[in-house]
């Protein structure tokens, strides 16, 4: 990695985004789940069969709507770069 401000600001405004996606799924997957008596997590089946269908899904034949969402995860990383570029 080159030492230069730019490429190291780059980086970790893109490490800062990558967690904070990373938090807000968890913060929203959780959201979602019934809290079992141990604490763990119990992911309802509907949503255990949507994800895994996404999961298995290449972005070309996603749901438009889908492929929104992710357009709109790509429109942040980009504003990333080109503000620091």
């Amino acid at each position: 990695m080159e030492s230069d401000g730019t490429v190291s600001d780059k980086r970790e405004a893109l490490s800062d985004y990558a967690h904070a996606a990373w938090s807000g799924w968890m913060h929203y997957m959780f959201g979602k789940c019934d809290r079992a008596p141990d604490g763990g997590v119990i992911v309802p089946a509907s949503l255990v069969e949507r994800w895994t269908r996404q999961m298995n899904t290449a972005y070309v034949d996603l749901p438009e709507g889908e492929k929104r969402s992710d357009r709109a995860e790509a429109d942040k990383i980009l504003e990333i770069i080109q503000s620091h570029s």
